[in-house]
């Protein structure tokens, strides 16, 4: 198999017991890749590899569901004996820097050289490690953000990072095996511009792929009743991403 992926955590807006908030470990062509940082996954990322030999780390945008375990990967990379051999390089909507340093009450970004080289995205920004290819596409949310599309000897997997409708979904879903969905709402609220899925929209969105894997599930709805409306739509194979399993593809 060309690409694994392993759940670190799916919970909408807070963690759980047991549930992380969104993280992913995407493995592909000799390369480790954290895909979103929310909390209580980097806990979770030690289960299954050294967070020092990660390739990359990726993030979708700035909201702290997102982002905040990376305060927890700096303090071990900087004190807690995981020194990665470089930088890690860490692709994410511009301002990550500064959201951090501020985060810990720093003036400026220097002191973050030492564990992290911060790449901003912007829609189409493509980067190769090994044989690993990542593609970032500008989606609708509130704040900027993106999904990705990573594609290993033919394997593609897509993830929608947090988005209302739109077109770049379908861009990306298109020939993947999996599409790694957030189906966060029960419904949208008129007047709105949405921000994020319904599980119709996610199967609808998921059209082009061969496999929806519905994420990020918010508290208005439960896993179960997210899949069943999800695959009403796709009409193909639907389940929910469950902390811990790692699917290979």
């Amino acid at each position: 198999m060309a690409l694994s992926l392993t759940v670190l955590g799916t919970a909408s807006p807070h963690p759980g017991p047991g549930r992380p908030c969104s993280g992913y470990l995407v493995r592909g062509g000799g390369a480790e890749v954290w895909v979103d940082a929310g909390p209580g996954t980097f806990a979770e990322l030690q289960r299954h590899t050294d967070p020092a030999r990660l390739t990359a780390i990726w993030i979708s945008h700035l909201h702290a569901d997102h982002t905040a375990d990376l305060l927890a990967a700096c303090y071990a990379f900087a004190f807690g004996g995981l020194t990665p051999p470089a930088p890690v390089p860490v692709y994410a909507p511009a301002g990550c820097a500064h959201r951090l340093a501020g985060f810990l009450g720093r003036p400026d970004t220097g002191f973050l050289n030492g564990v992290f080289a911060f790449h901003p995205l912007y829609d189409g920004h493509t980067v190769r490690h090994w044989n690993l290819r990542l593609t970032s596409r500008a989606v609708v949310h509130d704040v900027e953000a993106y999904g990705l599309r990573a594609e290993c000897q033919g394997s593609v997997l897509a993830y929608s990072g947090d988005s209302g409708p739109c077109d770049a979904l379908a861009e990306l879903a298109t020939g993947a095996d999996v599409f790694l969905c957030e189906a966060d709402v029960d419904r949208h609220r008129e007047g709105e511009q949405p921000v994020h899925l319904t599980p119709e929209d996610a199967g609808t969105w998921a059209s082009g792929a061969r496999e929806l894997l519905v994420t990020h599930v918010g508290p208005t709805l439960s896993r179960e009743s997210a899949v069943k409306r999800a695959a009403a739509v796709f009409r193909g194979r639907t389940s929910a991403a469950v902390e811990g399993d790692t699917r290979d593809f």
